[in-house]
């Protein structure tokens, strides 16, 4: 996933601006509020909330309050039972079979069923909804088909329902972690009722109906997003705060007075924490650092001139001093890496990069035709960052530009642009070079090196290369982990050594902060992944319950069984 990010077909922010002049988003704000019993920061004000089009880390934490699918993820974001109770997988490892819970129902009442499973994920395929995650779906047969339009017939895709509470997923391979992408949000579970009577607008009608643990209470352009506790959620008994709220600021100085005061309970990402204090609050036992699955790089437009040249990319990614970035810039321990799969991911270990070697980069830009940076055109490079708050963006690209001109004689110029118009811009790819990070969805190589794939909604640098997709297809379909490892290296080889449309730079460090003596159900975890319905403030007891939202009814214990 993108951090944070958005996808392509989403609210923008002057729709946004529009839909709160009108009243659409801010749900039942003209009464008075009770306090949530938890808040947070989340960072960035998300595009979306629909699942199958968000691609941001801040879209993703309130969606997968609101919605889940066939699995979750549990506070270890290992994938458990969600809304199917459980699954049989066929001795071939290609067909499975979930058993839906008998007691689903939305928010407003009516029974989730396995129709809603198939249109959700149908949905999610169908280009109409452009979802740059749309890839994760292709294991399933005839998914990539239906999607890329070679076939019109949604009902040839391979996933079926056998009756009301039975769903039939047949995989063109064995896929190993195909229950991680089952409690991914692009496959979550969605309201057929309220997409087809709304369209483009459903997300901002009341009620609106979900299948996970909060519902959507008001969303406030620039204020909060609320969530209350949905008393027709299938765990309601455990969900821990009835009310939280999300704010969304993105400046550190902001979020940091906010915690001191008392204000919030807790604060995601190291980008809230203002640089200069990073290594005094680190000390902290109220500050958490961890290892997790994330990689900051650099996008190269491989469509334009002269970035259309291998050596070309090379000779940049060689003369980065990537150890002057982290130790000059990021100072949260980060590790420099010249590949792009964070060590640590489950069954893989990354070949080796290109490394720091300014006179071989030299060599190779005169190969392509620039001795000296002689002849080479100004280029710009694209970045985000608020004006009064976090810089690290702005700060590495002036160090990029320095390096550059220093090593190579070339001249980057740089383009900062608002963080809303940021992820669109990059999605059109109207630029030069980018700025870029990539946060595991799920504990596999596949999550990072998949998204390179020709076509893949994700891929965002115009590259293509046949060999990397026959690669990195193979792999995806080879049961032997050791055999499955060579294929995704020698994929990675081409990427980060060979072909080169990206510049790995550093492996990310978590941080995150909150009280231990006063918040509970938060546990570290390599995908950043913290359900909110597992996390509660200390000394208010577990399983509170919420108000009642508009026109819910008590939860009818065995609804929608057959």
């Amino acid at each position: 996933m993108f951090f944070p990010g958005c996808a392509r077909r989403i609210f923008s922010r002057a729709h946004l601006v529009f839909l709160l002049a009108t009243g659409a988003l801010i749900f039942g704000c003209s009464r008075p509020e009770p306090p949530a019993d938890l808040t947070i920061i989340n960072g960035a004000e998300p595009e979306s909330l629909d699942p199958a089009i968000i691609v941001a880390q801040v879209d993703m934490r309130v969606v997968q309050g609101m919605f889940e699918g066939l699995t979750r993820l549990d506070e270890r974001a290992h994938a458990v039972p969600g809304l199917a109770e459980k699954w049989e997988i066929s001795p071939d490892g290609k067909i499975y079979t979930f058993h839906l819970r008998t007691n689903l129902v939305w928010s407003t009442g009516e029974p989730i069923t396995a129709d809603d499973v198939v249109y959700s994920w149908i949905r999610a395929l169908d280009p109409k909804t452009a979802s740059n995650y749309a890839g994760q779906l292709y294991y399933i047969k005839n998914a990539e088909n239906f999607n890329t339009g070679k076939i019109k017939d949604p009902s040839l895709v391979g996933v079926k329902a056998l009756n009301r509470l039975t769903v039939r997923v047949e995989l063109n391979s064995p896929t190993a972690f195909f229950l991680d992408l089952c409690a991914f949000p692009t496959l979550y579970v969605v309201p057929r009722q309220a997409i087809e009577k709304y369209g483009d607008h459903w997300l901002t009608h009341k009620p609106l109906p979900v299948s996970g643990a909060y519902e959507l209470d008001s969303w406030r352009l620039n204020d909060k997003i609320r969530l209350v506790k949905n008393p027709r959620y299938w765990d309601a008994a455990n969900t821990q705060s009835a009310i939280i709220d999300l704010l969304p600021i993105e400046t550190p100085s902001t979020a940091l007075n906010l915690y001191e005061r008392g204000q919030v309970d807790i604060v995601w990402d190291k980008g809230l924490i203002p640089a200069e204090l990073l290594d005094v609050l680190l000390q902290r036992p109220d500050f958490h650092s961890f290892n997790y699955l994330g990689t900051y790089f650099i996008r190269f437009n491989t469509t334009r001139k002269p970035f259309d040249d291998p050596r070309v990319r090379q000779a940049l990614a060689l003369a980065v001093d990537k150890e002057r970035i982290v130790k000059k810039i990021t100072k949260g321990g980060e590790v420099v890496t010249s590949d792009l799969v964070p060590a640590g991911t489950q069954n893989y270990t990354s070949p080796a990069g290109l490394g720091y070697n300014i006179e071989l980069a030299r060599k190779l830009l005169a190969e392509a035709g620039y001795p000296g940076g002689k002849g080479f055109p100004h280029f710009e490079y694209l970045f985000n960052a608020a004006a009064s708050g976090d810089k690290i963006h702005e700060s590495i690209a002036i160090e990029l530009q320095q390096m550059w001109r220093d090593a190579l004689g070339i001249q980057m110029d740089l383009r900062q642009v608002e963080t809303q118009v940021f992820w669109g811009v990059q999605s059109r790819m109207d630029y030069d070079l980018s700025r870029s990070s990539w946060i595991g969805d799920y504990n596999d190589a596949n999550t990072f090196l998949g998204m390179f794939v020709t076509g893949d909604g994700n891929n965002e640098t115009g590259w293509s290369n046949a060999r990397y997709d026959e690669l990195v297809h193979t792999a995806n379909e080879t049961v032997d982990a050791q055999k499955r490892e060579k294929l995704f290296q020698d994929a990675e080889s081409i990427l980060v050594h060979d072909e080169v449309p990206i510049i790995p730079l550093y492996i990310y460090v978590g941080v995150n902060y909150f009280d231990t003596n006063k918040v509970a159900g938060v546990t570290q975890n390599v995908l950043d992944d913290h359900p909110l319905r597992s996390i509660r403030k200390i000394g208010r007891g577990t399983n509170v319950e919420s108000r009642e939202s508009e026109n819910a009814a008590p939860q009818t214990p065995g609804q929608g069984k057959e």
